[in-house]
């Protein structure tokens, strides 16, 4: 599932090809996603220009001149693709009809293209979910908060406000592992497996140490870690392992500097290597892998 560096990532690619555009075209293939889509997404987006986007955890909001906001979700496999209007699609692994709109154009969706958009000055972005995991959903902008899949998370781990104290308050009295504690969102927002790992590596924390041990001095040492690694990765353009590309279809790059995320067996960039230690383990936690030194994170 793509991360806030990834969400992120493709947020900064639509803003630059939707903001202050207005959506002259909007069509839907399917009744929905993960959720059915809004009644009449289709004619409610025509029309719109889009003032600008906001991301909150995973999840992006692109907000409308109506006072309304799409709230979209990637899922576990979705992406926005952004590309001029006749520019053939990201590859298509196979049929799936035509569509055309009132000005000729006479272009297929690519494959599993659940929504599409185009703007007055000739970009197409679509919604391809192959698992239909993601969604979309319409939400006045005043309310955007209020929304069911946004008003329980917690802090924005790249704000000023994510603090030290703020992930120390959040962790008093949890027993479970910080590593499963820092992917409840509840916890910090936007935070998943690959930069949980990350991040408690750069801090030298055990995955496995549980979650009430950390506040105070562990804390001021993962925060700085947490905003770190993912300040990186957004500069990298995100990581690639599957599904993930950018809003202009480009891979990103962070997978390229994984210090221990996939990488189990290998050295750590911290340890001599045998006979001083194994190398960096693999172990599954709450059904996820969990990479890490058990060398230097303690």
């Amino acid at each position: 599932m793509p991360e806030l560096p990834e969400v992120e990532t493709v947020m900064r690619g639509l803003s630059g090809v939707l903001a202050g555009r207005r959506i002259v075209r909007a069509e839907v293939h399917r009744e929905g996603m993960r959720f059915p889509f809004p009644p009449g997404l289709g004619a409610r987006l025509e029309g719109r220009r889009v003032l600008g986007f906001r991301r909150r955890g995973k999840y992006m909001l692109m907000r409308l001149d109506d006072g309304e906001s799409m709230l979209i979700h990637l899922g576990m496999s979705g992406r926005m693709v952004a590309r001029p209007i006749g520019a053939p699609p990201a590859p298509r692994l196979g049929p799936q009809g035509r569509a055309s709109d009132a000005r000729g154009h006479n272009q297929p969706p690519g494959l599993h293209e659940h929504l599409v958009m185009e703007t007055e000055d000739g970009i197409r972005v679509g919604f391809v979910d192959p698992r239909r995991f993601g969604c979309v959903d319409l939400v006045p902008t005043a309310e955007e908060d209020r929304h069911r899949l946004l008003r329980g998370l917690g802090p924005e781990p790249l704000e000023d406000s994510f603090t030290p104290e703020v992930l120390s308050d959040a962790l008093a009295g949890k027993r479970t592992p910080i590593k499963a504690a820092l992917l409840d969102q509840k916890v910090v927002a936007g935070l998943g497996n690959i930069y949980a790992c990350e991040a408690l590596f750069r801090a030298g924390i055990s995955p496995r140490r549980s979650a009430h041990t950390v506040p105070g001095e562990r804390a001021a040492r993962l925060v700085p870690a947490i905003k770190a690694v993912l300040t990186e990765s957004i500069g990298a353009g995100g990581s690639s392992l599957r599904d993930y590309v950018r809003a202009d279809g480009e891979i990103g790059a962070f997978q390229e500097r994984f210090a221990v995320y996939d990488r189990e067996g290998q050295r750590c960039e911290r340890c001599p290597g045998p006979p001083g230690c194994d190398g960096i383990r693999r172990i599954v936690q709450s059904g996820r892998s969990t990479f890490f030194c058990p060398r230097t994170q303690r």
